[in-house]
């Protein structure tokens, strides 16, 4: 859709060190609900809050869980976090981390609540969630995030295949679009390795990242380089404005060149700048927490809207607030893009918009063919693999 002004959206890859610390943490409830096994009333017991915080080699990870006591062992955080070290691409050897476990239990007084509380199916806290789809992309994201994703994702993808061996793990995009939907200007900041002019690494990047991901052919005669070291190409729709590694050189990344914490990302993590912020962080967190559950559901019921055009929508934003320790959500809205107000639609065809609800509809307590650490990094939205991504029938 054509945007009433220019919009921006940035990226982060899967080495960043918050991407880091949000995988470690989601890493260890998929392992908590892999040691329950197929039992899915031991799975409804599983609570867990992780936190994690990285920097250089040291991890602490911390929060409160409630692991099941019929559990055959614990999670072992350590080899868990090791496990991750590796597969964003830090080392081959996890044994350099250093991993301080502080998880601890849960309060009880969550769990119990006067009569309600997470036990009998209510909201683990308070909070307001967030839930958006637009027609402008396949994905039903906006156009933007879609491209800053798209270009991380790529930079990963010529790291693992050895096309170009000289990047590391850490990397970040910025894509900006005029009001038209048009690109006007990239950044990219890519991890790598010493001995690599910037011109050459840029114009790599550019030839095999940028240009391939906005959708251009790639002509070295239409790209100048300027003394601050930004290049200028020229595109289809005009020329595009594109900054590779802006100091010059980006050596240094991961934990050792930022400490990385749980949930740092959570607007890269959703829809962007362009949609408002609701509940917190995902990461980490077992689906009775609502600021995870109820943002996949109020995501679902958003694409719905989109999807079967109701009240004629081409954009969806699905607002659901809930009390701790409350069965059904306090405040249930959708709105589309002229203003039009779709609730009564929402709660009629949703009209279990309970976190137990939610968790079955959504078979959040059992994943197949999915994993929350596939959530952890290249955003909780906009792939199809995640049971929030369909269509309801309604």
């Amino acid at each position: 859709m054509v945007q009433s002004m220019r919009m921006t959206a940035e990226h982060v890859g899967c080495g960043h060190p918050d991407k880091f610390a949000d995988q470690v943490a989601d890493r260890i409830l998929d392992k908590t609900l892999e040691l329950c096994g197929r039992d899915r009333e031991l799975r409804s017991t599983v609570r867990t809050a992780i936190e994690c915080l990285a920097k250089d080699n040291l991890l602490m990870v911390s929060g409160e869980t409630k692991w099941p006591g019929s559990l055959g062992s614990r999670p072992d955080v350590r080899a868990l976090a090791r496990e991750v070290w590796k597969d964003v691409g830090y080392g081959d050897d996890g044994d350099e981390l250093t991993v301080i476990d502080h998880v601890r239990s849960q309060s009880a007084d969550i769990a119990t609540g006067g009569g309600s509380g997470v036990d009998a199916g209510g909201a683990g806290d308070q909070g307001v969630m967030i839930g958006y789809a637009t027609d402008e992309t396949p994905e039903m994201m906006p156009r933007e995030w879609v491209l800053a994703r798209d270009m991380c994702m790529r930079l990963r993808e010529l790291r693992v295949n050895g096309e170009l061996p000289w990047l590391k793990a850490d990397c970040k995009s910025q894509v900006t679009l005029d009001q038209n939907g048009i690109p006007t200007s990239v950044i990219i900041a890519a991890h790598h390795s010493d001995g690599l002019s910037l011109e050459d690494m840029g114009r790599e990047i550019i030839a095999q990242v940028v240009w391939p991901v906005l959708g251009y052919e790639f002509d070295p005669e239409r790209m100048k380089v300027n003394e601050s070291g930004m290049f200028l190409l020229g595109g289809p729709d005009g020329d595009v404005r594109v900054v590779v590694n802006g100091t010059g050189k980006f050596l240094i990344g991961g934990p050792t060149g930022d400490a990385g914490v749980v949930g740092r990302k959570i607007v890269v993590d959703a829809y962007g700048p362009r949609v408002p912020v609701g509940g917190g962080a995902y990461s980490g967190k077992d689906p009775s927490k609502v600021d995870r559950s109820a943002a996949y559901m109020a995501r679902h019921i958003a694409k719905t809207v989109v999807a079967l055009k109701v009240g004629g929508a081409h954009e969806c934003t699905v607002t659901i607030a809930y009390a701790i320790g409350q069965i059904q959500p306090e405040m249930v809205t959708a709105v589309t893009e002229t203003g039009q107000d779709v609730s009564g639609w929402v709660q009629e065809h949703f009209p279990d918009l309970s976190p137990l609800g939610i968790i079955e509809r959504l078979e959040l307590r059992n994943p197949s063919g999915w994993s929350y650490y596939e959530t952890a990094s290249f955003g909780h939205y906009g792939r199809a693999q995640f049971p929030w991504e369909a269509i309801a029938e309604v």
